[in-house]
């Protein structure tokens, strides 16, 4: 049997506690900065819905198999008291993110913002659709504002105008941003686009924004060459001012609903319906799409000319063939329309 000194029973004892200690100080070292959360994965967002708790974030954060150790992460995470301040929100998640770094980011709510961008919608249950595949709101959240006659009046609008709130553009936002902040932040583009020199040259056109955005509409409607766009904006202008009709082909395809028609017929002319610029006069009550700031642009420095009437070109390149007479304009009409009979469009 072996007999030990107390000096060697001390000096064991010194080197077994060191030893502890120093596994101690390595596991506190690594709960607080090894790498924890998408370990040798790429990086990814983590997405935490409104009023989630910790107990469903770490659901969330097993399902999508983002964190390695759930126990360092959750201890950490009551450490520095994040576990009662869970905030939702979307994350970018680094590759081989440490416990430290993460928890710090998301009880700071240091969300990643998304880029949101809309544009070529035609009707209000477009862009609501649009809206609804990026941000936490639902569908009828925003469908319940835009057709809500005294909310809309705020912005100055109808339920039928108040797609001309929204310019097509890619914005910066955070991914819970409820459907009421959404509208104010739009509210406030709107008013940035619509400076003083854009008023004054509406003014001038004895035309509101709204109006404007109207009429840009049709024109984004009827060409897609930004070159021919004042060019059509200053026909219906002349229209405006001489009180003619529009006679929009576009505006009947929208009071139609059908927006695969690629010929428009007598019969088509005859539907009862405000954006129906064949039967009625002025501009329709709402646009027909969301006109971009280039279309909006193309009415407020409208070509001064004399034309009063377009139709498109038998060679169908997009471009148009623009008469002062009615005659003149009927001789084009007969050359594209037998172009479309040619390639069979009825």
């Amino acid at each position: 049997m072996i007999n030990l000194s107390r000096k060697e029973v001390f000096f064991g004892g010194i080197l077994t506690f060191s030893f502890i200690m120093t596994v101690f100080f390595f596991y506190v070292y690594q709960i607080f900065n090894a790498a924890n959360l998408q370990v040798e994965k790429e990086d990814t967002y983590l997405y935490i819905p409104q009023d989630t708790n910790f107990k469903g974030l770490l659901k969330i954060l097993e399902k999508e198999k983002i964190v390695d150790d759930k126990l360092s992460f959750a201890f950490l995470s009551k450490l520095f008291n994040y576990q009662e301040n869970v905030k939702p929100g979307r994350y970018l998640i680094r590759k081989n993110t440490n416990n430290l770094n993460a928890i710090r980011m998301l009880r700071a709510g240091a969300q990643s913002p998304i880029q949101f961008t809309f544009n070529n919608l035609r009707t209000k249950e477009d862009f609501i659709k649009r809206t609804a595949e990026v941000f936490t709101f639902q569908e009828e959240a925003l469908r319940k504002i835009l057709n809500d006659t005294s909310l809309v009046k705020k912005y100055d609008k109808d339920t039928s105008s108040i797609l001309t709130l929204f310019l097509p553009n890619t914005y910066e936002f955070y991914w819970n941003t409820s459907a009421n902040a959404f509208m104010e932040r739009m509210h406030k583009e709107y008013k940035k686009f619509w400076n003083k020199t854009r008023l004054s040259k509406a003014k001038a056109l004895n035309l509101s924004p709204t109006e404007v955005a109207i009429l840009a509409s049709i024109v984004q409607a009827e060409t897609n060459q930004a070159t021919e766009k004042p060019r059509v904006a200053g026909v219906y202008m002349n229209r405006l001012q001489k009180n003619m009709k529009l006679e929009a082909d576009p505006t009947l395809v929208f009071a139609l609903g059908d927006f695969s028609i690629q010929r428009v017929l007598n019969r088509h002319k005859k539907t009862d319906s405000p954006y129906n610029t064949y039967l009625y006069q002025g501009l329709p009550p709402g646009p027909i799409n969301m006109p971009s700031a280039q279309s909006i642009d193309a009415v407020l420095d409208y070509e001064n000319h004399g034309y009063l009437f377009f139709c498109a070109k038998a060679d169908f390149s997009g471009f148009h063939a623009f008469a002062k007479t009615y005659d003149e304009h009927l001789k084009n009409a007969r050359l594209f329309q037998a172009a479309l009979d040619m390639k069979g469009i009825k």
